[in-house]
């Protein structure tokens, strides 16, 4: 087996999960990530925990979910109540990204898919209250996406994921304490960005690979209704196996009035009409990660990346929502981003914080 596989399976056991003897521990791996698997299960038998496999999560593999979305009628989609009692019974969920088809829900009606977001959102809800990690293992179809060789696609994961962690964590606190006790961000890029956002009382997280894998962002939460001015995200999405190019939302009292896309602008339509929330931004991302070097169609990797902003529209974070604020909710929270390398700047309570894509503590 690849050292490095190995390697990554340690710092998910050991750093993102801190898992511990006798924890009930729930693995979410399709089969092209065996390796990575077995390399998991090996880390939690030393450490006394107790392992479940679920191949693929909620239908085994991603032609079964296809199968059961196109054969179904959407008002038939139930709760997930079996999937939400056993997130309620374990302590840790390792969730693992790796395809062997990457369009492989690309027939699947958009209507159809969000109301399955919708039934699935409890059990996502139950899963957030683990401690859980969401990782990549670099299957072949992800570096196909990302149009590389599969060799090439398993150093860039393995430099972003295998690294000093605590480093990173001390890099990014720089912009945490900027950000945390701010009242006001500006988001300005080229000439069709310019947005701003209240985050007064919000709590900025440091996201140093707990939760994802890799990690390498600051994040928080704007106030939902503050939210004004417009925005165009120039790194293409891919979702629900459909890229989505050039994506522009326009805000008015936090709510997305306007949108468009040069590419399937209807299934960005189909994510902001999931409900009444997915018309708000849940976060504020800033990217940090400077070993993620290049655009590879992975949100989980893409929104990392050094000289980004991105922002997501629907379910914000508890953890940046203090008790007495109600977060804004949805089934949905898709991420898109914006390139802040050239003629752009973010703006903290009136002060330039970032030009450029450089910050003013690595100035």
């Amino acid at each position: 087996m690849d050292p490095r596989v190995r390697e990554h399976a340690a710092v998910v056991v050991e750093h993102s999960t801190s898992v511990e003897a006798g924890d009930r521990v729930v693995v979410n791996a399709p089969p092209v990530a065996e390796d990575f698997a077995v390399a998991v299960y090996e880390e939690l038998a030393e450490r006394g925990a107790h392992p479940l496999m679920l191949y693929n999560g909620r239908f085994g593999s991603a032609r079964a979910e296809r199968a059961y979305l196109r054969a179904v009628d959407e008002d038939d989609i139930g709760a997930h109540e079996h999937l939400e009692a056993l997130y309620e019974h374990v302590d840790v969920a390792i969730r693992v990204r790796a395809d062997e088809n990457v369009t492989e829900s690309s027939d699947v009606d958009g209507e159809t898919q969000a109301a399955f977001q919708r039934a699935y959102a409890p059990a996502r809800s139950e899963l957030l209250d683990t401690r859980w990690c969401l990782t990549q293992y670099p299957a072949p179809a992800n570096a196909q996406l990302a149009n590389m060789s599969t060799e090439a696609y398993e150093a860039f994961v393995y430099d972003a994921v295998n690294k000093d962690w605590e480093a990173q964590r001390e890099h990014q606190q720089q912009m945490v304490e900027i950000l945390d006790p701010a009242e006001e961000v500006r988001i300005v890029s080229g000439t069709e960005t310019d947005l701003t956002m209240s985050v007064a009382g919000m709590t900025t997280l440091n996201d140093h690979g707990e939760h994802n894998l890799p990690g390498g962002e600051v994040f928080t939460a704007p106030v939902p209704e503050s939210v004004e001015g417009t925005v165009r995200f120039d790194l293409p999405l891919y979702h629900q196996s459909h890229e989505i190019e050039n994506a522009s939302l326009e805000f008015e009292d936090g709510r997305v009035v306007d949108y468009d896309a040069d590419r399937n602008a209807d299934v960005l339509g189909d994510v902001l009409d999931t409900d009444p929330g997915a018309r708000y931004l849940g976060e504020l991302g800033i990217g940090m990660n400077r070993d993620i070097d290049q655009f590879t169609y992975n949100m989980l990797f893409d929104e990392k990346m050094g000289d980004t902003v991105h922002l997501a529209v629907g379910m914000a974070y508890d953890d940046c929502v203090p008790e007495d604020r109600e977060p804004n909710e949805s089934a949905v929270h898709v991420d898109m981003i914006v390139d802040m390398s050239e003629d752009s700047r973010i703006e903290v309570d009136g002060e330039v914080v970032q030009r450029d894509g450089t910050f003013r503590f690595e100035e």
